[in-house]
């Protein structure tokens, strides 16, 4: 085996077993943060042995087993009696080295994974990765290391930030935890419900820079919004009781579907009265439905993300942007902005006004936001705002809320759009 070969071998083991691993290595030794540093050591182990002995048997038994071992020697370090070390090392016994196997292992490790308990592990490690004592970017760069599989390198590429701020975030995120004495395992019932918007924000976080990158060359980072929907699979999954999981996935495959026509041959934006629907990925329409489908039937009525999924549907079963039924999504916004208020649903909300019934009766909503300083350091206030004024013959009051926004966008495709409608404005 090549070391290019054997190193893809432990990158697709990597991304797939990575939360198990971790889950299981903090089951066993009740320390969160020893576990994910347990499994890396397992995997900076793996990247030299493999390539060299070939990819064993049972790769994710081979992972975990080493990281068992690591774990009796951090515990053997700390006391030679710490009775911890004596329960792990007796369930592993005894054995000597063999070719492509762990360190001291007999045999490939057949680790026997219980689906319940792997299930109970993932979504412990979600809830602790997204626990609220740590902080927002933290919990994103801990959730994406330790339940998506993702490299400090890879997640520092995502948000355009060096690697050294990802290692500290998670570095520091670990030790908040450590600090307030965070246990392994999924929080209690009682206590779930408030925490699971915490997990449901980071995902949601985590999807909405892939959909829409905030800054850089690309208007969409694939990888980045496809790890926010496995993720949302992956806790629908596990939680399959929760309306807002369903309203969350539903959410995220509904405006995935949207992807494929979201950006021309040139890289450049399409805007969506200009999108080919036919390129929008009906298979991904579908599980939105479904999921949304799923949300309602839980008989507790739509949470924020499954309003917000039920206006994707909207645009998804629309067969253009003049059938879209407006006013059935102003309603749905309006829903929204009673549940979760934020200045981004109402300019959403003016947007939709504007559609069904004129950008005259629009433009009140977005002035006021204006007037109250709302979004100041966002584009899409003026960038709104310039298309109603536009669309009412007002050019140069337009022209200003244009270069406003050109001034304000940080991504260079989106700002590239707002550039010519301001040169059409001559």
């Amino acid at each position: 085996m090549t070391d290019s070969t054997g190193r893809e071998a432990v990158a697709a083991v990597w991304r797939i077993e990575s939360a198990r691993i971790v889950g299981a290595l903090a089951r066993y030794t009740g320390d969160f943060a020893l576990a994910e540093d347990l499994a890396q050591e397992a995997l900076a182990e793996a990247l030299v042995s493999w390539p060299r002995d070939g990819v064993p048997r049972t790769p994710a038994g081979w992972l975990l087993t080493v990281g068992r071992r690591r774990a009796i020697d951090a515990f053997r370090r700390r006391s030679a009696r710490d009775e911890r070390y004596a329960a792990l090392a007796h369930g592993l016994g005894e054995g000597g080295a063999v070719t492509g196997r762990p360190p001291g292992a007999s045999r490939d490790e057949d680790v026997l994974w219980d689906p319940d308990q792997i299930d109970d592990d993932v979504l412990a490690l979600m809830f602790i990765s997204c626990h609220p004592v740590v902080a927002r970017e933290a919990r994103v760069a801990l959730t994406l290391r330790v339940v998506g599989g993702l490299t400090s390198d890879e997640i520092a590429q995502a948000f355009l930030v060096p690697t050294a701020t990802v290692q500290a975030r998670i570095t520091r995120a670990k030790k908040t935890l450590g600090a307030a004495r965070v246990p392994f395992g999924v929080p209690p019932a009682g206590e779930r419900a408030g925490r699971l918007g915490s997990v449901l924000s980071v995902i949601y976080l985590i999807f909405t820079e892939g959909s829409s990158a905030s800054s850089g060359g690309d208007l969409i980072r694939l990888d980045l919004a496809g790890e926010a929907q496995r993720l949302a699979r992956v806790l629908a999954r596990l939680m399959p009781d929760e309306p807002e999981v369903h309203g969350l996935l539903a959410l995220l495959e509904l405006t995935a579907a949207r992807f494929p026509a979201r950006v021309g041959p040139d890289g450049e934006p399409v805007l969506l009265e200009r999108q080919d629907r036919r390129r929008w990925d009906r298979a991904s329409i579908r599980r939105g439905r479904a999921a949304l489908a799923a949300a309602e039937r839980l008989g507790r009525g739509l949470g924020a993300y499954g309003l917000q999924a039920a206006i994707a549907e909207c645009h998804a079963v629309a067969p253009s942007v003049g059938a879209t039924d407006w006013e059935r999504i102003v309603l749905l916004y309006e829903a929204l902005g009673r549940l979760a208020p934020s200045p981004v649903v109402d300019l959403n909300r003016a947007v939709a006004v504007s559609m069904a019934r004129g950008p005259a009766e629009a433009l009140p909503i977005v002035d006021r936001l204006a007037a109250a300083g709302a979004l100041a350091s966002s584009h899409h206030l003026p960038s709104v705002r310039g298309e109603l004024l536009t669309r009412l013959g007002r050019d140069g009051e337009a022209r200003t809320e244009l270069e406003a926004a050109v001034r304000l966008c940080g991504n260079e495709r989106e700002r590239a759009v707002l550039e010519r409608k301001l040169a059409a404005l001559g």
